[in-house]
């Protein structure tokens, strides 16, 4: 449980951050809260030759809302998004999900930004930020950058993220008139960590589905958006007849992942079930 040598930089702007990342991208490692990075290199699944703190940097963090959309640092901790008055009143699901984080130690320390590089296939924010159909600011020594977050994760632990770049922020476009959210899961009873969560948001008008939008995570070897589910859903009456056929075009077009705590078949339905009870949540 003894981390192999690192130096340890603290960082003092996010130009020194992406500077040191550029000098050393294979030996440098970025740390803020640290929950899961500090883990790895006690049990030596990670070794850098050094870290990189980037906590201090005021300029990754707060929330803004102005205009038509909502930015949020990337070292906006879970207990500040929890906390937010003015995030929850435009988006109640931020409150929602981060209440369904762990414990209040890795809400007060693990970041948005944190978990959403880390890329891990069960995390709640990557699922939350697909459904609101947000989008990810990346800055690195070649420039600025944003990318759909749907486009962001691309396998287990991995995402579109080069290694000179560092996630800056989130940017949510602040919902439509009458757009409403949700987030559930099953949590695997240990870690916090789920087994399949599902966030949904659904606009009605007129009786039928305007806008649809579905973020899955912890089933498949990273976040996803069913589009499937949510094309089957646009511009049809939310009725429990074609929430159980969205459900189960959801669960079919997923390729699950299989582990020691639950089998592909098993997570085959709880997406299943899950997108079953978001929608039917949303629909009444």
């Amino acid at each position: 449980m003894i981390p192999a040598v690192f130096d340890y930089v603290r960082a003092f702007s996010l130009s020194e951050a992406i500077g040191l990342l550029h000098d050393d991208p294979e030996g440098t490692k970025l740390v803020a809260g640290g929950h899961t990075l500090l883990p790895a290199l006690k049990l030596r699944l990670a070794s850098p030759s050094r870290l990189v703190d980037i906590g201090a940097l005021s300029e990754l963090r707060g929330i803004e809302i102005s205009g038509g959309s909502i930015k949020i640092g990337a070292l906006t901790t879970h207990a500040e998004l929890l906390a937010s008055e003015s995030l929850h009143r435009e988006l109640p699901v931020f409150r929602e999900a981060a209440r369904m984080i762990a414990d209040p130690q890795v809400r007060n320390r693990g970041t948005i930004g944190g978990s959403l590089a880390n890329a891990d296939p069960a995390a709640d924010w990557p699922a939350i930020v697909i459904a609101l159909q947000a989008e990810i600011e990346i800055v690195g020594s070649s420039g600025k950058r944003r990318v759909p977050a749907n486009d962001f994760f691309v396998d287990i632990f991995a995402t579109v993220l080069e290694q000179d770049e560092v996630l800056a922020a989130i940017h949510v476009p602040r919902p439509e008139h009458g757009m409403r959210f949700t987030y559930r899961k099953i949590r695997h009873p240990a870690s916090g960590f789920a087994v399949v969560g599902v966030a949904a948001g659904v606009r009605l008008q007129g009786g039928v589905v305007a806008a649809a939008s579905l973020g899955i995570t912890g089933a498949a070897s990273h976040a996803f958006s069913s589009r499937a589910a949510v094309d089957f859903l646009t511009g049809k009456p939310l009725s429990p007849e074609r929430i159980e056929e969205a459900a189960k075009l959801a669960a079919e077009t997923t390729e699950c992942l299989s582990d020691r705590y639950a089998s592909a078949e098993y997570r085959a339905n709880l997406i299943r079930t899950e997108v079953k009870r978001t929608l039917l949540a949303l629909a009444s």
